[in-house]
């Protein structure tokens, strides 16, 4: 079904029920979100428990929230890293309590998760931003970098990449084996 209309709103957004189906909002249209595959959820849910138990006392790791981006435009990173002073009552982050957004790319999520997340996070500031590829798995560190865009919005740079491991001074010392998140 077609929706009619694109001026939903994060208040609209946070309307939905609690069964209702994941969406993000994207420039005030609800896009239902399809369901990822196991592959996807175990790299997921795996490097989520990594983080998890790696970072610092002030950071945590989080599945499955949004970020407002805008007033009309939401995501919902596969994995985050936010501050740990973050209310646990809250399914919406500002870009400013995240530290850190992961998106896991499938088959019909390459576009979205190779080129318009990325640009939105870093409009929205997010520091740093990782791009995980499937089989095989790779995986792709950027952050936000001095350069900007044709719109004046700052850029993420790649930072490392691997598929054997990856190694990281920011946002906290990560010393990844890509085989610890390998379904």
């Amino acid at each position: 079904m077609r929706q009619q209309r694109a001026d939903y709103t994060l208040e609209d957004l946070l309307a939905l029920p609690d069964d209702a189906p994941r969406v993000e909002l994207v420039d005030g249209v609800i896009q239902v979100t399809p369901s990822p595959t196991l592959g996807h959820q175990n790299i997921a849910s795996t490097l989520w428990l990594w983080l998890r138990n790696h970072a610092p006392l002030h950071l945590r790791a989080a599945q499955a929230v949004g970020v407002k981006l805008g007033h009309n435009t939401s995501r919902q990173p596969d994995v985050l890293v936010h501050h740990a002073n973050v209310a646990s009552v809250h399914s919406m982050l500002r870009p400013a309590d995240v530290v850190l957004a992961v998106e896991i790319v499938s088959p019909g999520t390459r576009r979205i998760d190779r080129f318009a997340k990325p640009g939105e996070y870093a409009a929205a500031g997010i520091p740093f931003y990782w791009r995980i590829e499937q089989d095989p798995l790779h995986v792709y560190a950027y952050r936000i970098g001095d350069r900007v865009g044709p719109g004046g919005e700052r850029q993420y740079e790649l930072v490392a990449d691997g598929a054997d491991v990856i190694e990281l001074t920011e946002p906290f010392d990560i010393k990844l084996p890509i085989a610890e998140i390998t379904p």
